[in-house]
């Protein structure tokens, strides 16, 4: 009776554990479109690359650290510096994953390398209008890079799809939400190359 009294509790402390967060990547950002590369701009993957270093070579030692001295101290299921530190490393262990997995398919694209032209690529600044004549400029780049309170979109936005491909001048087709909206490429620019 006993022996079934533990299978009991096994089983349900089984069906109720709390996931430990493992189901993986970073939710904010969305995944990458099946059969295609990550494309980011040198400066996404180098910002991506500093920070997978730091998680690694810095931030990830040093929690290491605090659980090995605190799980030293004792009762683990009181101890306040044991259970952040392990939360943490769970948190850090997660992160470098999706960096990894994210780096693994970059595809690092130079907008520079189409300085002067007039078509919209990937890394292009755009300025469009709507029909009502209302202005708006854009950068397009890489999913992990892309800061919409900076004017980045995602290559993969409706926006930048709409765009890519587009030249100066010419009127393209945006879906949105309240049906298709019409919109002119006014402006496309590219940043210099950089002269070593």
């Amino acid at each position: 009776m006993a022996d079934s009294a533990h299978t009991h509790a096994a089983m349900s402390k089984a069906f109720t554990k709390e996931s430990d967060g493992d189901d993986d990547e970073d939710m904010a950002l969305p995944a990458i479109p099946a059969g295609t590369r990550n494309y980011m701009t040198p400066k996404g993957y180098a910002d991506l690359r500093a920070e997978f270093m730091q998680l690694l070579d810095v931030e990830r030692p040093k929690i290491v650290e605090v659980v090995s001295w605190a799980a030293k101290n004792g009762d683990r299921s009181e101890n306040g510096d044991y259970l952040y530190g392990k939360k943490r490393l769970r948190e850090i262990d997660r992160r470098i994953r999706f960096l990894t997995k994210r780096l693994d398919v970059a595809e690092v694209a130079d907008p520079s390398a189409h300085h002067g032209s007039d078509q919209v690529f990937f890394g292009a600044t755009v300025t469009y209008a709507n029909a009502r004549g209302e202005e708006r400029t854009i950068t397009i780049k890489g999913i992990d890079e892309s800061d919409s309170l900076k004017g980045e979109v995602s290559w993969i936005a409706p926006i930048a799809r709409a765009l890519l491909k587009a030249r100066e001048g010419d009127e393209v087709q945006l879906m949105t939400p309240g049906g298709v909206e019409k919109i002119e490429v006014l402006e496309v620019r590219y940043p210099a190359p950089v002269r070593v």
